[in-house]
């Protein structure tokens, strides 16, 4: 089977989230059977639920992988439990030093108890729907739209595009 184009969206919104984030780019592209092809700038952006918590540094990677979805899966979250990421059931919108998701796959759509693909919730997240958009233009997602459709009607978030020299 060819490799497959996959978007992963990254949060960190413990630590030092911008080196956290930073050095998770870095190692999808150290996965075996992946190749980084880019990433977008940093966002900084407003936690999305009713938890009290700090901002997230998020960002988009796009990557090309052999692998197939389960086994990324599971490669995402050794990185992040390399970052100590904690997986509270109750707190499912909580803080977390790393958080890895697959957004697209391909053009591959499925649902299971441990992956679904495109993300669920991708269409309503600005920190996940604007770094696509800096890396890969206004790509169309079948059954959902163009990005910048997505981008137009998502709900709104308080959202910042950071260099490195605004920390």
């Amino acid at each position: 089977m060819p490799a497959e184009e996959v978007f992963v969206a990254l949060g960190s919104n413990i630590g030092d989230s911008m080196t956290i984030v930073e050095e998770a780019i870095v190692a999808l592209g150290n996965i075996t059977q992946c190749r980084l092809l880019g990433y977008s700038s940093l966002y900084r952006s407003a936690a999305i639920g009713d938890i009290p918590q700090d901002d997230f540094i998020n960002a988009v990677a796009r990557i090309e992988t052999d692998l197939q979805p389960l086994a990324l899966l599971l490669e995402l979250q050794a990185i992040e439990n390399a970052y100590y990421r904690c997986r509270d059931q109750e707190q499912h919108w909580g803080p977390r030093t790393l958080d890895l998701d697959i957004i697209l796959f391909g053009n591959r759509s499925f649902h299971d108890s441990h992956l679904t693909v495109p993300h669920a919730e991708f269409c309503n997240r600005l920190f996940v729907l604007e770094p696509m958009f800096e890396i890969d233009g206004d790509r169309f997602i079948p059954g959902h739209g163009s990005l910048r459709y997505l981008i137009d009607n998502a709900p709104p978030l308080a959202m910042q595009r950071l260099d490195r020299g605004n920390d």
